[in-house]
């Protein structure tokens, strides 16, 4: 599930750049210990070095290269150690430990040294105290080149930091020197807290406090050395009174002498820079029991606590406790317990679980992370392998989530894959086409889920919350919320109990408009989270469009029109997204769409282009008119163009050619599996009332002619799920001969036209009943124009003892070309009728009917 990037490794980067410096003989066992990873991503190690020393070293991961910061005359026990930005200053803390029973056991000694090291010089004693020391340097983000002076904060077990500012000076040129040690300033930045963690990569500083009752706190630390506090956050934290037994640090580096045992509650604090936030917390894990974990989604006002059923008897009761590991990976937080689950938790999208991706055995083992393994959280979201001296940068495997969507799996966990996928992953043209292929060999809904659905709403949504992260809350990213009852497979994981919880409301100090960065970004998360749970249905649902477009069906059926003016709305719509589409390569296309005027999905684009404009300047009018209208543009444009690719891979993989538009042939088994795929297609944006590309349903149609027997065709037509075109039945019309068969299929395409559309259809078959009909009609038209004039010079009706249907027919041309010199042409549009062609079609139906000729 998760792929591990080696990205340091204390065998291969370290030891042999330390045994071509030092004597092999005189060191023994050479195992090099990290100590931090500073900001810039160079990592800070010790070593027991020849003739019992103890050495500092420095990685640097930019240019590879091992450099010795210091050497200590004797072995020492460094707990913890940072090297400023510009290498010229070393804080250490030192404990002081006895050996014995072959192990090193912790005392209370510790002495914390500031050392200067550009060149090796003087060495300060910062603390000397009974209690555990941490030191960290802050690493400003400076446009200045040279920077003479230092901050080092310094964390106490007793719980308090102090913020030292250390000024230096160059002398002689090149060395760099404290001015004024023995008068160091400093502050004093938190206090009384019981847990705190550094925040290498943002400069923020977390702490937990408890006085009345369990408040986390930020502190924000700036360029200009000043520092203040940002956030407060009260916590409902139920069984956790062994969190103050011990201050507990973290990310500030890995202390190897501290006493293994851990008893106490495990806290961390992720944020990302759009304004997401969450802190998680879990208890001790017992073999024998159920793991609980929570994590607080202070973005969403939320927190979910889950208990995991774990699996008895997998191991002997009397193994240590132990604790789940977090990992942060912008949208999602892993909780993973070695040999037992890994639980993706979407981080944004939580309403559901099944948007969360649970595994548990092989599927959820980690080899890297196994049992046994020391793994902790270092800057730049990378672990650290304590043991194994290894350092890993992480991402999900879109290989494993493939395999995930195959069948035999639980429609959960091939919702939240699918969803990871389409949503989490960055545009990867590999997993998409992968992802279409799988689409259209499983095109059939699934029980909880449509997956073509999930594919469009999906894809959308990712691609909308890239121009614009304001319509998180606003656009919709799945199907599923679309259903009047959720199934029961996509409300519940089996084993995970999960318990949601309101949070209390979190505190950002200062006025909105001195805001700057994450925490501008925050305050306005947590605005609009506040003002959408005050607003009904804040999410777009693509049904409002459908009650829009029935009414606007039933106007157009019914002799009350739709206003003028609203239809030019809608037909202005149209053409802003038509042009928005990418049609400039349209001699690379293969399936031919966007060539004609398609009246019904043109309606239905400008519909959704109204209805999506209406409800983002309902709740997004800080945007302004002309933002939302290109947002909303842009998507209906992207809906087309996504249908349109989909169809482009299909149409590749199936290896169809132009030949498909030809309906004199039968389709092949390709033809049919691209028919059953745009078939599903129809219905899965039927379903949603989305628009389609202009040509799809007379490609749709090409297609089913081609494929289905003539009266599965026929019912396909009668239940509306396939679209008499004027372009197809135009084509069928003309490329069809007139077979008994052919002739059948297009009477009964006739048959069920409207009139006007029948008419002129009529028109463009060469067959001796569509002739006469037409003959009949132009007659009829003809006769009721200019019904004033008797034609009495012609003929006296009162003399004739004919019926007018049996006139001689040569009476008839007279009375009608009479006629056409004084009316216009009501078949103008067709050259080819006049009453010559009626004189003809009248002779050859005489001759029919006579038994001369057959039909």
């Amino acid at each position: 599930m998760l792929r591990l990037n080696p990205v340091f490794d204390t065998q291969k980067d370290v030891v042999s750049s330390i045994l071509a410096k030092e004597e092999r003989a005189n060191i023994g066992v050479l195992e090099p210990r990290i100590l931090s990873v500073e900001r810039d991503g160079g990592v800070v190690y010790s070593w027991k070095g020849a003739s019992g020393t103890t050495r500092i070293g420095k990685y640097d991961p930019h240019s590879t290269e091992n450099k010795l910061l210091y050497t200590f005359d004797k072995q020492v026990c460094v707990s913890s150690c940072s090297l400023n930005k510009e290498e010229t200053l070393l804080a250490v803390s030192l404990s002081q430990c006895t050996q014995g029973e072959g192990r090193f056991k912790p005392v209370s000694k510790c002495l914390t040294l500031l050392i200067e090291i550009h060149p090796i010089n003087n060495t300060k004693v910062l603390k000397a105290v009974d209690c555990k020391v941490k030191v960290q340097f802050l690493y400003p983000k400076t446009c200045r080149t040279t920077v003479l002076e230092s901050h080092l904060l310094l964390a106490a077990e007793d719980g308090y930091v102090d913020q030292y500012h250390i000024t230096l000076t160059r002398q002689e040129g090149y060395r760099v020197v404290m001015q004024n040690p023995e008068r160091l300033s400093k502050e004093r930045v938190a206090e009384d807290f019981s847990w705190v963690q550094w925040d290498s990569d943002t400069q923020r500083l977390f702490y937990l406090t408890a006085r009345e009752k369990h408040t986390l706190k930020c502190v924000q630390f700036y360029p200009d050395r000043n520092f203040e506090t940002v956030f407060e956050l009260p916590l409902e934290m139920h069984n956790v009174s062994s969190v103050t037994s011990s201050v507990r640090f973290v990310n500030f580096g890995y202390d190897h002498y501290q006493n293994m045992k851990d008893e106490g509650l495990r806290l961390e604090v992720f944020t990302s820079p759009t304004g997401t936030m969450c802190v998680c917390y879990s208890h001790p894990v017992h073999w024998h029991k159920d793991a609980t974990y929570t994590i607080a989604f202070v973005h969403r006002g939320c927190s979910k606590t889950f208990t995991v059923s774990l699996e008895k008897g997998c191991a002997p009761a009397n193994l240590p406790t132990v604790h789940p590991i977090f990992i942060h990976l912008d949208y999602y937080i892993v909780v993973y317990l070695a040999d037992h689950f890994l639980h993706l938790i979407n981080c944004r999208q939580q309403d559901l679980l099944c948007y969360s991706l649970f595994l548990s055995g092989a599927d959820g083992h980690i080899e890297a992370l196994g049992t046994g393994r020391e793994v902790v959280r270092v800057s730049g979201s990378r672990l650290l392998d304590v043991r194994a001296g290894r350092m890993y940068t992480m991402e999900l495997n879109p290989d494993f989530l493939l395999e995930l969507l195959s069948s035999g799996r639980p429609e959960a966990q091939r919702l939240a894959a699918l969803h990871c996928m389409l949503v989490y992953l960055q545009p990867n043209s590999v997993i998409e086409l992968k992802i279409i292929n799988w689409i259209s060999e499983n095109v059939m809904s699934f029980d909880a889920f449509d997956q073509i659905q999930e594919f469009i709403l999906a894809t959308l949504y990712r691609i909308s919350y890239q121009q614009c992260v304001s319509l998180d809350k606003l656009l919709p990213y799945s199907c599923v919320f679309e259903k009047k009852e959720l199934p029961v497979a996509l409300t519940a994981i089996p084993g995970v109990k999960c318990t949601p919880e309101l949070l209390c409301q979190a505190v950002i100090k200062g006025k909105p408009k001195s805001l700057q960065g994450y925490w501008e970004e925050l305050h306005h998360v947590l605005d609009k989270m506040r003002y959408f749970e005050a607003v009904p249905s804040p999410r777009f649902r693509t049904s409002q469009i459908k009650e829009d477009w029935d009414k606007f069906q039933a106007a157009m059926n019914s002799e009350k029109k739709k206003s003028p003016r609203c239809q030019r709305q809608i037909e202005e719509n149209t053409k802003k997204v038509l042009s928005m589409v990418d049609t400039w390569r349209l001699d690379k296309r293969v399936v031919p769409l966007f060539q004609e005027e398609d009246q019904q999905q043109r309606v239905l684009v400008g519909l959704m282009v109204d209805k999506l404009r209406e409800h983002l300047h309902t709740h997004l009018q800080r945007l302004g008119k002309k933002k939302i209208d290109s947002l909303v543009v842009d998507y209906a444009a992207k809906l087309l163009e996504l249908v349109w690719h989909v169809l482009e891979l299909m149409w590749q993989k199936l290896k169809l050619g132009p030949w498909v538009l030809c309906i004199k042939q039968q389709g092949s088994s390709e033809e049919w599996a691209m028919f059953h795929a745009m078939f599903r297609i129809l219905e899965a944006t039927k379903g949603l009332s989305l628009p389609l590309p202009p040509g799809y349903s007379t490609l749709l149609s090409v297609l089913g002619v081609r494929c289905l027997p003539q009266h599965t065709f026929l019912q396909y037509v009668d239940h509306g799920l396939l679209q008499l075109t004027e372009p197809f039945v135009s084509r069928l019309m003309t490329d069809l001969d007139n077979s008994d068969a052919n002739e059948q299929l297009k009477f009964s395409i006739l048959k069920r036209l409207p009139e006007h559309m029948e008419q002129k259809m009529s028109q463009q078959w060469d067959h001796p009943i569509t002739s006469a009909c037409i003959s009949r009609e132009y007659v009829k038209t003809l006769l009721e124009k200019n019904t004033e004039n008797t034609d009495s010079e012609l003929l006296d009706y009162s003399k004739s003892c004919f019926y007018p249907d049996f006139l001689p027919l040569n009476y008839l041309t007279k009375i009608l070309s009479n006629r056409e010199e004084q009316a216009q042409n009501p078949f103008e549009e067709q050259e080819n009728v006049d009453v010559r062609f009626v004189e003809e079609m009248a002779l050859k139906q005489t001759q029919i009917k006579l038994g001369f000729e057959l039909k």
